[in-house]
């Protein structure tokens, strides 16, 4: 049930909202969870993702993986694990993206 007359319900313009953020409010949404303990010290659920956090894959095909943070790429939607990485046909390591929501802050 709508309970606000100025901002919309639509699902159609909450996603376009969404995929069409401004680069400050994408920020935000790249949040991930905290650690149990992390959690208790700060007494905070989540947070932005920031370059050289410690998180551990909790989500997805890397799964239980550890790694530091080289990159939060907003306009992807994505950050990059120093550790994650798989190698091309050619031989060339690349880096494979993870979205935040699927990792939890360790440090």
């Amino acid at each position: 049930m709508k309970t606000h007359k100025e901002v919309t319900s639509s699902r159609r313009k909450q996603r376009r909202a969404h995929f069409s953020a401004p680069s400050h409010i994408r920020r935000k949404l790249l949040s991930a969870h905290l650690s149990t303990e992390l959690r208790k010290k700060y007494s905070v659920r989540a947070m932005p993702v920031r370059k050289d956090d410690e998180v551990i894959v909790v989500r997805g095909n890397f799964k239980g993986h550890k790694g530091k943070v080289t990159t939060v790429y907003r306009r992807k939607w994505c950050i990059y694990i120093d550790k994650l990485q798989k190698t091309k046909a050619n031989g060339a390591p690349y880096q494979i993206p993870i979205h935040p929501s699927n990792v939890t802050i360790t440090k």
